[in-house]
């Protein structure tokens, strides 16, 4: 059965906390340490670091809990993506820049990207970039494909099926949910598998549950989306 995105519920709102790591934990691991250089009284780093992965795979994730967990701070954040507004000037007030899926990056912000890299090396800020591919199999400017590829690369493997499964019944437990296996199988084979839209899922059905004093069921689920 083909699966289908879900556009449903409140988005999963990303911190490093509710990532959970599975095959990635070096990453996870990675990022914490930076972030928490300068609590202990360490300039964080300037090298720069490059997420290669497919679709689904936490990239997205991992970046939107480090810009948050900056935010938190107080601190400011460059940030491109392939849609986002083209603003060409660097600011020397980021404390990091974080290119997103660079591999869809147009000429334009290829420049931009180039610009922003020469003048982070200058502050000694770190740029954060993901992409769908490794830096030399990228179909990008030279210059800029050498700059990606010049920090630390992970290559972030997706969570298998098992893992996938155990995040949702952990947490569906954490709600006080009894969520069984063949709702799971329905779910995953219905639905995109990313947890990114799973995890909306599971509290758009624990909301429903509440409401109508059901168990969750399949036939429970189909219910609630022919209500939506």
């Amino acid at each position: 059965m083909q699966q289908i995105p879900l556009d449903i519920g409140t988005p999963l709102i990303p911190t490093l906390d509710n990532f959970f790591p599975g095959p990635n934990a070096d990453v996870l691991s990675h990022l914490r340490q930076w972030l928490d250089a300068d609590a202990a009284g360490v300039a964080p780093s300037s090298v720069g670091v490059y997420l290669a992965g497919a679709p689904g795979s936490g990239k997205s994730h991992l970046m939107g809990a480090l810009a948050g967990a900056l935010r938190l701070k107080g601190q400011a954040v460059g940030l491109m993506g392939p849609e986002s507004p083209l603003t060409e000037a660097f600011d020397p007030a980021w404390s990091a820049v974080i290119l997103e899926d660079v591999h869809a990056f147009d000429a334009p912000r290829q420049h931009v990207a180039f610009n922003w890299f020469v003048n982070a090396q200058s502050y000694q800020r770190a740029v954060f970039s993901t992409g769908n591919a490794l830096p030399p199999a990228l179909a990008l400017r030279e210059d800029l494909r050498t700059r990606l590829g010049g920090g630390q690369i992970f290559l972030l493997q997706p969570l298998t099926e098992a893992q996938v499964r155990t995040v949702l019944r952990d947490s569906a437990q954490t709600r006080g949910l009894v969520v069984g296996d063949e709702v799971l199988d329905f779910v995953l084979h219905r639905f995109s598998r990313d947890l990114g839209s799973l995890m909306p899922l599971l509290a758009a059905l624990d909301h429903y549950a509440l409401q109508t004093q059901r168990a969750i069921t399949i036939p429970f689920i189909k219910t609630m989306l022919e209500s939506l």
